[in-house]
């Protein structure tokens, strides 16, 4: 299985990084950006063919490794690898 993750700070955190982002981009001329949040997309391709083991796999990675749950979200998406 191949899970795409997506980590995004919580609401209320301040994102420097996004800030800078937006600082930048207008400086390029992108007028109107009213704000960015910017994040991490993480792909993990999985030895494992049960849906329920490889969420609850991917759950614990989250959890204890690829997000700072204290003031991150993440969210993912599980597809079938498709062999050629």
């Amino acid at each position: 299985m191949k899970a795409v993750i997506r980590i995004t700070l919580k609401n209320g955190v301040l994102d420097p990084q996004g800030k800078a982002i937006s600082h930048a981009l207008d400086a390029l001329g992108f007028k109107g950006v009213e704000e960015v949040r910017q994040g991490k997309l993480i792909e993990i391709e999985l030895n494992e063919n049960d849906e329920t083991r490889a969420k609850q796999q991917i759950t614990e990675m989250c959890e204890k490794l690829l997000a700072n749950t204290v003031i991150e979200n993440y969210e993912f998406e599980l597809t079938p690898v498709v062999s050629s």
